[in-house]
């Protein structure tokens, strides 16, 4: 007997209404919103050990706590997985206990950083009572995978069993790994497709500014964004940079073709997740999928089937950067400065597309590759990273001006890429700062890391 389908949720009948539901994201530009979404691993502080889901101080612990601040509880078979709020901000959590706020969708980076600050003072209030940290990292410096306890959420454990069929550092992708990005509207089809070039373009020099993850178990690993690196070994069918997004035709139609290639992972039915890895969502709407037979999909398939994609650049109803390691508190305000500063200006805009419009498809892909070891030291044509990056926080500094979005002390959002600016002048990433400290000032310990740079 088939399942029924979520309540409201009729069957899709026709292929273009995938691609109509991409395009009904787009919006007129004074209905753009921003939306900053960033994870950080939680530890104790006893002894730095990530924390697990379980106990009276585990992460379940300390989403229970968080919930008298008003938070709605979020419930997977009746075990608490989440929280959210009227507004549309959440706070869930990834495979390894990494715990995310999704932020609202905002109109100023200033409510932006509002909204971080309020969260993490009402973190720092729980961690207090649990003797938990949090530290905002790229990867996991000390750990080894077998060390990080998963949480009990349906849908990666599907995922777990499946990734190593794809790639050898999948796992690590689930587990290890925390970063920033921020979510942006489109106006239109053209609109989309000049940000999803610009995002896919410059997104390495994204991931230099912000490259924070140049330890693995307590070691120097070699790179200066190991999680940039991670998304290399994960899974080709759903990682990358998207070469299509710059073949002429490129749209809403185009994007669904790639989506509709790409494997599956599971279907959500009655509360639970269906084991549907590796087959075709093609198949799907035929009706001939093998976990579920005779069943056609529905809207909430294909929005959850977007959400399994993980390219440089990711569409859905709005845009998401998805390139940059996690960090502190001022750097989760500087991501999005720099898109919105890039992307949420026409005069921006045209400057980075006129920035990128010539460099070739072999250059693109040389700078992802590069990018994660070398940062702000990658060469290219005759210049550097470093330069390039200079170049794109003036264009991006002069957006934000232009947008005179000022808050009650009549300052502008350009002050948010301050981090950003003294990242590239002086050339030294976080990365190389830490490194730094590593060698110089903590003996060769890594320990000293979930002190000095916890929130």
């Amino acid at each position: 007997m088939s399942s029924p389908l979520p309540a409201g949720d009729e069957p899709i009948t026709d292929s273009r209404q995938l691609a109509a539901y991409l395009e009904a994201g787009c919006k007129p530009a004074e209905l753009w919103r921003i939306g900053t979404e960033h994870e950080k691993f939680a530890f104790y502080k006893a002894d730095h050990r990530p924390v697990p889901y379980e106990g009276p101080q585990g992460i379940g612990a300390l989403l229970e706590a968080l919930s008298r601040f008003g938070w709605e509880r979020i419930e997977e078979n009746g075990v608490l997985i989440g929280l959210r709020d009227a507004k549309g901000c959440s706070v869930t959590l990834e495979p390894g206990g990494q715990v995310e706020l999704s932020g609202a969708p905002l109109q100023t980076i200033h409510e932006t950083c509002d909204e971080v600050n309020t969260h993490l003072h009402q973190l720092r209030q729980v961690d207090a009572e649990l003797g938990i940290g949090m530290v905002g990292l790229g990867f996991m410096p000390k750990w080894p995978r077998q060390a990080i306890p998963w949480m009990p959420k349906g849908r990666y454990a599907i995922m777990r069993d499946y990734m190593p069929k794809r790639g050898s550092l999948g796992l690590d992708m689930m587990c290890r790994t925390c970063t920033v990005q921020v979510n942006l509207d489109f106006a239109d089809e053209a609109d989309m497709v000049a940000k999803m070039r610009i995002g896919l373009a410059l997104q390495p020099i994204a991931t230099a500014l912000f490259a924070n993850s140049p330890f693995s178990e307590g070691q120097p690993n070699g790179f200066q964004s190991y999680r940039s690196h991670i998304w290399t070994d994960t899974d080709p069918d759903r990682t990358g940079h998207l070469p299509f997004v710059f073949e002429p035709g490129f749209g809403f139609e185009r994007y669904v073709d790639y989506a509709l290639d790409v494997p599956m992972y599971f279907v959500y039915r009655e509360g639970r997740y269906i084991d549907a890895s590796g087959q075709s969502f093609r198949d799907f709407l035929a009706g001939r999928l093998p976990a579920l037979p005779g069943q056609y999909p529905t809207m909430s398939d294909w929005t959850d089937h977007l959400t399994t994609l993980f390219p440089e650049v990711r569409l859905k109803r709005f845009i998401e950067m998805r390139g940059a390691d996690g960090g502190p508190w001022r750097r989760l305000c500087a991501l999005p400065a720099l898109w919105v500063g890039l992307l949420y200006d026409r005069t921006a805009m045209d400057a980075a597309a006129a920035m990128t419009a010539d460099w070739t498809g072999e250059e693109r892909a040389t700078l992802r590759a590069e990018v994660p070891r070398h940062g702000l030291r990658t060469p290219f044509r005759d210049r550097t990273v470093r330069e390039l990056a200079l170049e794109v926080l003036g264009i991006a500094r002069a957006g934000l001006q232009r947008r005179n979005q000022q808050d009650s002390m009549g300052a502008d959002e350009s002050a948010f890429l301050a981090t950003l600016q003294d990242i590239a002048d002086s050339g030294r990433s976080p990365a190389d700062r830490k490194l730094a400290l590593f060698r110089d000032e903590w003996d060769g310990q890594i320990d000293p890391i979930y002190e000095e740079f916890a929130y």
